[in-house]
């Protein structure tokens, strides 16, 4: 799909105090693994799973917010960008916030939120059958907290190959919005920690 913005960018939208306290409340909650594509489904992750997830694809920690002011803080931004990009795209839910954090050497490899599939999960009905269309990220930690980190878009649709967009304005309390099937990557942290909240907007698929 070609797009005339890849992505729509929101700088220092939010207050240091707005993102230490958010941190402060993503700190205090239980901390698990990340977990992408078929690991997802694993109840439990052996030794070896963990070993190939955070090689391969993806390590970092997560926790899960579903608390109303935070939707009420982010949704705002992610309406106004789809409509000052051009997407438009139709979307009825938002899936619970995603608290992440990178330490040192944690990464996430080339991946895109969602690719056109949908949603195999009637036990939720509220994203069966739907998909991912918007992807939000919100930079909470200063660039002075950590090093590296850096995020890039292979927008994919250069006719002889990739496209690599570098972003660089990561600054803390800085908000990004993007078509959730755009490739996008995390380089691993060299030195520090780097908080971000990562959501996804759902609706019926593209017609």
């Amino acid at each position: 799909m070609i797009l005339n913005h890849h992505y729509y960018w929101w700088k220092d939208a939010l207050s240091a105090d707005v993102c230490s306290k958010i941190i402060q409340y993503g700190n205090s909650l239980k901390e698990e693994t990340a977990r992408v594509g078929g690991f997802e489904l694993k109840k439990e992750l052996s030794q070896k799973d963990l070993e190939l997830l955070k090689t391969v694809k993806r390590n970092s920690n997560v926790a899960w917010i579903d608390e109303k002011w935070l939707y009420d803080i982010i949704n705002p931004y992610v309406q106004q960008s789809n409509e000052k990009a051009g997407w438009n795209y139709e979307y009825d839910y938002v899936e619970p916030i995603q608290f992440t954090k990178y330490k040192l050497n944690q990464y996430y490899n080339w991946h895109c939120d969602s690719d056109f599939k949908v949603m195999d999960r009637p036990e939720n009905p509220k994203v069966h059958g739907k998909m991912r269309k918007l992807s939000v990220i919100v930079f909470l930690s200063d660039k002075s907290e950590y090093r590296g980190g850096e995020l890039k878009f292979d927008t994919r649709d250069n006719a002889e190959g990739c496209n690599i967009i570098n972003v660089n304005e990561t600054t803390r309390g800085s908000i990004i919005v993007f078509p959730s099937f755009l490739w996008h990557k995390v380089y691993p942290v060299t030195w520090g920690n780097r908080y971000t909240l990562v959501g996804w907007y759902v609706g019926k698929p593209f017609r």
